[in-house]
């Protein structure tokens, strides 16, 4: 069944508020099996509002509708629905009645401007009248209409409690049975994963879309039908290829996160993880605390920005920072292995780089970094290039310094369960 949102309000038209409401209606009727056809957003203009409405109702099954029905008078959706559907506003009375109780309480609000909530379009069905939210429905020429308020948090109240469970009992049996699964990947650009999934001709059912999220590529397998096994036959089927092809690259799926993810196989090895950085200034400690329960895996880090820091917390020898400077690959090794000696940490990542936009030379140009990584058994250094502005450089070079953390603990990962 297809649906379309229209969002109103000048404050969203301006920019001045991001339009969180459309976005989120449209994630949660998709995983309820309906499409949606067009998502609008539009000013406080009761013509547009009207046009935008009726031109909906021509095309879709069902409307939804978000802002503008408020109490003060920039609040026009009502008005402009009432007159774009001919259907003349009256009294709720079980609002309106709520409304007075109200203001007997509270003699600071003036009645005229909250009593305006209670005049709705003829026919229209409030969806919680006790919840204090405004919010009703409309069905016109067999369609229904819901009008949502602009409030985010009582937007999503009343699409999850009242719209969708009057959406599926009007529409039962007719939505779309929906798999969605989401491949997050690091290290390939979209057009390497486009090629990548091409070799596998997948069948027209398989919609595939590809999403940069900086730093990296998400890419999105929707499978929809009417039926509910086949459709999830197929979704494990082509999840399987998906992450195949995708290979080593593809470190998780839709709520894992590169720090999350190294930090479920830090557990599973037994492994104690800390942290020397430099250009990254604590970034990557950061994201690793991010996750509950990093305690049992991350002991911590050295944020080094001076070479005063490297020397006196990591053992790192003035004579490297003379002969080699503190962009190195010799300072990234000194770094990775003193800040393991210090922590007693299994696994140690270290950083040092020139994140711009100043401060890079024709041997090391701005984005060089160095990223080096300590065991108990071996330290290994690694030289990049990244691109960007001065926050891009930071985000990818700390993503990439978990990158080499994750996939040494995936070949450690492979050993440790042949061991056990």
């Amino acid at each position: 069944m297809l649906g379309e949102i229209i969002a109103i309000g000048n404050e969203l038209t301006s920019g001045r508020i991001p339009n969180t409401t459309s976005g989120f209606a449209a994630h949660h009727l998709f995983e309820a099996g309906f499409d949606i056809y067009a998502m609008h957003t539009i000013g406080d203009t009761p013509p547009l509002i009207g046009e935008a409405l009726n031109r909906a109702l021509g095309r879709v099954d069902f409307v939804l509708v978000t802002g503008g029905l408020g109490p003060t008078d920039d609040d026009l959706t009502t008005m402009a629905v009432s007159k774009a559907l001919d259907r003349p506003t009256m009294p709720n009375l079980e609002i309106l009645s709520l409304i007075r109780q109200h203001l007997s309480s509270n003699n600071d609000q003036p009645a005229s401007s909250l009593e305006k909530l209670a005049w709705l379009p003829e026919g229209a069905e409030t969806l919680n009248p006790k919840g204090k939210m405004a919010g009703f429905q409309l069905i016109h020429d067999g369609k229904p209409i819901f009008f949502l308020p602009g409030v985010p948090h009582q937007m999503r109240t009343l699409l999850i409690e009242e719209v969708l469970p009057r959406l599926t009992t009007w529409y039962k049996g007719k939505q779309l049975n929906s798999i969605q699964h989401v491949f997050k990947t690091f290290g390939l650009s979209e057009t390497e994963i486009n090629t990548r999934i091409d070799t596998l001709s997948l069948s027209q059912d398989v919609e595939i879309g590809y999403y940069p999220v900086f730093p990296d590529v998400h890419l999105s397998m929707t499978i929809r039908g009417n039926n509910k096994e086949k459709v999830e036959m197929q979704a494990r089927e082509i999840s399987h290829l998906l992450e195949k092809a995708l290979g080593s690259y593809c470190y998780g799926r839709a709520r894992d996160s590169m720090p999350s993810v190294v930090g479920k196989n830090l557990l599973t090895c037994v492994k104690s993880f800390s942290i020397a950085e430099s250009c990254t200034g604590g970034l990557i400690s950061h994201l690793m605390t991010t996750v509950p329960g990093s305690s049992s895996y991350f002991l911590g880090g050295v944020t080094s920005y001076a070479n005063s820091m490297k020397t006196t917390y990591l053992n790192v020898k003035e004579a490297t920072l003379h002969s080699h400077g503190a962009v190195s690959e010799q300072v990234a090794g000194e770094m990775a292995t003193g800040i393991r000696n210090k922590s007693g940490a299994d696994i140690s990542i270290a950083v040092t780089g020139i994140a711009g936009p100043g401060g890079g030379s024709e041997e090391k140009p701005v984005g060089t970094v160095f990223i080096a990584m300590a065991t108990k058994d071996t330290s290994k250094s690694y030289r990049f290039l990244f691109s960007g502005n001065r926050e891009e450089i930071q985000q990818v070079a700390a993503q990439t310094a978990l990158d080499i953390v994750r996939r040494y603990l995936l070949q450690t990962k492979k050993e440790f369960i042949i061991i056990e």
